[in-house]
């Protein structure tokens, strides 16, 4: 048992945002520009592209976002609340004003 953890908790199994949000698996960092140039590790993007994991309720239910799950957005990470719940922790709840971009196939 992890000295952490409540006696009879369980661990979690599903993350689901409340509000205006969305839960977002960011895309692994890029190392290398497409010109070949090597990026040093502590470089600061100021905006980050992942994949929509889960969506709220409200947001699933208000016509005038459109967004769906596993949808490939651009989004603000300064908001993003990070969610350790993998050991590489790349999942983050971003409120939907900080999803600047939806990446859509014509």
């Amino acid at each position: 048992m992890n000295k952490e953890e409540p006696i009879g908790a369980e661990p979690f199994e599903t993350v689901e945002p409340i509000g205006k949000r969305v839960l977002i698996r960011k895309d692994e960092d890029k190392k290398q520009t497409k010109g070949g140039i090597q990026l040093p590790d502590n470089i600061e993007i100021p905006t980050i592209t992942g994949r929509i994991v889960t969506i709220s309720a409200e947001v699933e239910n208000l016509p005038e976002i459109p967004l769906c799950q596993y949808d490939k957005v651009l989004f603000n990470p300064k908001g993003a609340i990070p969610v350790d719940f993998e050991g590489n922790n790349r999942l983050f709840v971003v409120e939907v004003e900080n999803i600047v971009a939806v990446f859509r196939k014509p």
